[in-house]
C-alpha cells in the first residue's frame, strides 16, 4: 500500500516509480470502498429495508460512504473501513438471514471486482501485446499498456484484501454478522456485550500485523483459484 511505497521512496526508489502506485491505490480504494458499501445498501433494499436507500447510500459517490480515517488506513496499510450502512433488521422478513445477506454483499462485490480485474488483465495480455522488438518503456502505447495492467492488478489485489479482511468473523466486520446467523442467542449476546473490547483487540492486531499472514494466504489462494478459472476460458 502507500505506506510501503513511501518506505521504498525513503530507501532510494525514484518518485517516478512510486507515484503511479500511489495514484492507483487512491483510485482503487475510492471506487472499491464505495462499491462495497453501495452493495450493502442495495441488497438490504432488495430484502425489504429502505433505510440506506432513503439516505442516498445506493450510489458510487465516495462522499456518501467514506470515513476519513478508515479511508486513510486503507490507502496506507491495506485495511480500512467506510461509514457503516444503516440497516433496520425489523424491515426484513427474516432479520438474521437478512442481516447476514446484506453483510455478505460487500465482500462478494469486492470478489467480483477482483475477478473482473484479473480477467481484464488476462485479456490485455492476450489481445494487446507489445509488438516484438519494441521497447515498451520508450513508447506511448507501451507505457499506456503497462499502466493499464498495473491498475488492473491493483484492483485485483486490493479488492481481494478488502473482501478477505471483511469476511473475518470478528466484530465489527461483515463476517461477524454472517457468523451471528448461526450462533445461539446466549453466544450472540455475549459477543455483543464485549464488542467494544473486541474492536480494540482487532485494531491492535491489525496495526501489529498479526493478521497480515492469514489475510495474505487466503487472498493468494483465492487469486490462484480465479486465475485457474480464467485459464479455462478458450483463447486465454
Amino acid at each position: 500500500m502507500i505506506y510501503s511505497l513511501l518506505v521504498s521512496l525513503g530507501r532510494g526508489a525514484s518518485l517516478r516509480d512510486v507515484l503511479p502506485g500511489i495514484l492507483f491505490t487512491i483510485i482503487v480504494v475510492l471506487f472499491s470502498l464505495s462499491f462495497h458499501e453501495m452493495s450493502h445498501a442495495f441488497i438490504a433494499y432488495k430484502l425489504g429495508d429502505p433505510t440506506a436507500r432513503n439516505l442516498g447510500r445506493i450510489t458510487l459517490n465516495p462522499k456518501k460512504h467514506l470515513d476519513p480515517m478508515g479511508t486513510v488506513c486503507m490507502m496506507l496499510f491495506g485495511f480500512g473501513w467506510a461509514k457503516p450502512v444503516p440497516i433496520n433488521t425489523r424491515n426484513f422478513k427474516k432479520p438474521r438471514s437478512g442481516l447476514a445477506l446484506s453483510s455478505l454483499a460487500g465482500p462478494v462485490s469486492n470478489l467480483i471486482l477482483a475477478f473482473v480485474s484479473m480477467l481484464l488483465w488476462a485479456l490485455v495480455l492476450v489481445f494487446l501485446p507489445v509488438p516484438a522488438g519494441i521497447n515498451a518503456a520508450t513508447t506511448f502505447g507501451g507505457k499506456l499498456l503497462f499502466f493499464l495492467k498495473e491498475l488492473l492488478m491493483y484492483f485485483h489485489v486490493l479488492n481481494l484484501y478488502l473482501a478477505v479482511f471483511n469476511l473475518l468473523p470478528i466484530p465489527p466486520l461483515d463476517g461477524s454478522n454472517i457468523l451471528f446467523m448461526f450462533l445461539p442467542s446466549k453466544a450472540l449476546y455475549f459477543i455483543q456485550q464485549h464488542e467494544p473490547t473486541i474492536r480494540i483487540v482487532l485494531f491492535v492486531l491489525l496495526f501489529m500485523g498479526a493478521l497480515s499472514g492469514i489475510i495474505g494466504t487466503i487472498s493468494t489462494l483465492i487469486s490462484n483459484g480465479m486465475l485457474w478459472i480464467i485459464t479455462l476460458i478458450p483463447g486465454i
